[in-house]
């Protein structure tokens, strides 16, 4: 690791832009709480002491498989971590802030190495530890949500802006609620069954007040920023959520690309489920992460 540069950070390449949006998620937003999140990792994490000049995860280190590590989640109490990509330089995590989030919230590689320039002292989570702290403080959730949501609205308006030029192929969203999961929504939802919609018919347009997330129970719905279509919202899969997170206009437009049946959520639905169940708001976060780094993706081509 002698070769790490810590200098001043250089205007980063597209490829590491990438990497740069998704891992600042927490650290640079207004929306953060430390209180918060104090609390939340206080509830089930482990405290544990870096060496100064040591690697806490690494570049494109994975979250799961035979061969991979178990990730965690880290909040810094003592000392300071730089960030880097291809062993340069490009920011730093402060006292009281959260890093390294997206490989235990959705099991994406590392997209960046977290170093410790100083001698630090961290809570962690790993999967199973962040699961535990979420039935606890499940107001940690909808921060994170808030913060993550804010990140997608920047790459949204960009594409919408680019009018589809450059564009990458749209994102398959896959299922992030299973059949039990759907059960339990239609079962606090009174038994709403889900509505059917004609392909062809425009679901939610960009610009339009939120009142509804929905969740597709068959069918596929596409998603568009302005000219670009960004993604396709299969069975399992969730969209709409955005406007139900920070009370803010329609990002995109969302139409049936198939024929297809939705179950609509309200927002004093969405804020009930994400407090009384854990496992549904961790997989709107998963949902959310992957997007943020489908999109940061679709970003970086076009600029």
């Amino acid at each position: 690791m002698d070769d790490l540069d810590f200098s001043a950070p250089t205007p980063p390449k597209k490829a590491e832009a990438v990497a740069i949006s998704t891992v600042q998620s927490t650290a640079q937003s207004p929306l953060y709480d430390p209180k918060l999140a104090l609390a939340f990792f206080r509830s089930a994490g482990t405290v544990e002491t870096k060496t100064g000049g040591k690697a806490i995860f690494v570049e494109n280190e994975k979250s799961g498989g035979l061969f991979s590590k178990n990730a965690r989640m880290y909040l810094l109490l003592e000392g300071e971590v730089g960030l880097l990509i291809k062993n340069k330089f490009f920011g730093v995590i402060k006292q009281g802030h959260v890093f390294g989030e997206l490989a235990v919230i959705a099991g994406l590689p590392r997209s960046a190495t977290a170093m410790a320039k100083t001698d630090c002292k961290v809570l962690s989570l790993d999967e199973k530890q962040f699961h535990v702290a979420l039935s606890k403080a499940p107001g940690f959730a909808l921060m994170l949500m808030s913060i993550m949501v804010n990140r997608l609205r920047e790459s949204l308006a960009k594409l919408a802006a680019a009018g589809g030029a450059k564009a990458a192929p749209a994102a398959e969203r896959s299922a992030v609620l299973d059949r039990k999961m759907l059960a339990e929504l239609e079962a606090a939802l009174d038994g709403q069954s889900p509505a059917s919609y004609e392909e062809g018919k425009v679901i939610v347009s960009a610009g339009a007040l939120g009142a509804f997330m929905f969740v597709v129970t068959s069918g596929t719905v596409a998603i568009s920023a302005g000219d670009t279509l960004i993604e396709r919202v299969g069975a399992g899969a969730i969209f709409g959520e955005m406007a139900l997170v920070d009370r803010s206009a329609r990002a995109a437009t969302a139409v049936a690309e198939t024929d297809c049946t939705l179950l609509s959520i309200g927002r004093n639905d969405f804020l009930s489920l994400v407090q009384a169940k854990p496992a549904f708001g961790a997989s709107l976060l998963k949902s959310i992460a992957e997007r943020m780094q489908h999109l940061a993706m679709q970003v970086a081509r076009i600029q």
